[in-house]
């Protein structure tokens, strides 16, 4: 179907919600094909989260579009039967259940490996197949939470920030999964021998945590929230607030932009200031605040325009939607009856493209069993014995 560059390439997606499907999402965007596998009752619960055209989420339309979808009970011998079979036609496998719940099923790594030695096999979680902690629930507040970098998010005096951008869950299911899985399919394909990808989302927030790590080592301990050089302690690396209540993302870090920073706003006092800290950065701030709150933001903005320092207004998602740059970039995608993202990665000689709304539950059931070598007859009784 896809000119994608993992055009050939065959998933099985058991994954759910959030890490697993946009993981997936990834590389059916890039041309794989994926199989979305849902268990016959409630499904991927994702589709009634939040509203959407028909009664389904846009989350789930978004994160699920360009897969095909395929009900499967693996709770009985017969769907396991089914799903083995399946395994033998597919490159890749990604599940996001607790440690050991696939091998109860029969369809863990070393039976998968079996039938097929080059199956890449990803398995995401919390806190990854192994440690005390491998069997315990968790969502995204608890890895970073545990990974030490809620503890850096917020402002100086105040309690943690919660983002509203899943760290954990994006940066750790998703991406650093993607990863994996790419890493173990090009060895695959040279070696003959997959890998078990063994994901933990906490894992990945934690080895991306890389300032106050450094800090550590180098002053021996981490700065307070909201003190450190790119969480506030640098004036000329803060959000500011203007007239209007908005807000300036100022990133005049290195020397040269500060300059230019401190020259537009005919502040020249301020140069030798660059890098200050403590009572001076203080006092800096509040002055640079001042100046700020003295205009509304897309004065600012105007202001700003075309001077190279790094200094750029807070946006809503739906003005980032509409800003010229994320316009010429082509990153709002309206399909299946709701605005969406495009890929955040361009490749030379592929134009993505929403070749498939997301599917229903079981939608291509019966042309995905057909496909892996099942009979119609065997598809029918599947399907009466509610396996599919």
């Amino acid at each position: 179907m896809s000119g994608g560059p993992l055009r050939g390439v065959r998933v099985l997606d058991l994954t759910r919600l959030l890490p697993g499907p946009v993981a997936t999402l990834h590389l059916a965007d890039l041309g794989a094909d994926v199989i979305k596998i849902e268990d016959p009752g409630a499904g991927d619960y994702a589709r009634r989260m939040g509203d959407g055209p028909a009664g389904v989420s846009a989350f789930y339309r978004s994160v699920n579009r360009n897969k095909r979808g395929l009900r499967l009970d693996l709770k009985q011998v017969q769907g396991q039967a089914a799903f083995l079979r399946l395994a033998a036609t597919a490159d890749i496998v990604v599940e996001s259940f607790r440690p050991g719940v696939s091998d109860r099923l029969g369809i863990g790594y070393q039976a998968l490996r079996a039938i097929k030695p080059e199956l890449v096999y990803c398995a995401i979680t919390g806190y990854g197949q192994s440690g005390p902690l491998a069997m315990a629930a968790g969502h995204d507040l608890n890895y970073i939470g545990l990974a030490g970098v809620l503890d850096q998010i917020g402002v100086d005096g105040g309690p943690p920030a919660i983002p509203n951008l899943q760290i954990g869950d994006l940066l750790g299911g998703a991406m650093s999964a993607a990863m994996g899985i790419l890493a173990a399919l090009f060895d695959a394909r040279r070696s003959g021998q997959g890998r078990l990808v063994d994901v933990a989302m906490s894992e990945a927030v934690l080895a991306h945590n890389l300032f106050p790590l450094f800090a550590m080592q180098g002053a021996g301990e981490v700065p307070e929230r909201g003190c450190d050089l790119l969480s506030g302690g640098d004036p000329g690396y803060r959000v500011y607030a203007t007239a209007d209540r908005r807000f300036m993302a100022v990133a005049a870090l290195e020397k040269k932009f500060w300059d230019v920073f401190c020259a537009a706003l005919q502040r020249p006092d301020w140069q030798p200031l660059h890098g200050a800290r403590g009572a001076a950065a203080a006092a800096l701030g509040r002055e640079i605040a001042a100046v700020f709150a003295s205009r509304e933001q897309l004065a600012w903005t105007e202001f700003f325009a075309d001077i190279d320092c790094c200094v750029t207004p807070v946006l809503g998602v739906a003005e980032a939607l509409e800003h010229p740059q994320f316009v010429a970039r082509g990153m709002a995608v309206h399909a299946d009856g709701v605005t969406q993202y495009a890929p955040p990665v361009k490749l030379s000689g592929w134009v993505f493209a929403v070749e498939r709304a997301a599917p229903a539950a079981g939608e291509h059931g019966a042309e995905i069993l057909r496909e892996a070598g099942f009979a119609d007859d065997e598809i029918v009784a599947l399907s009466a014995a509610s396996i599919i």
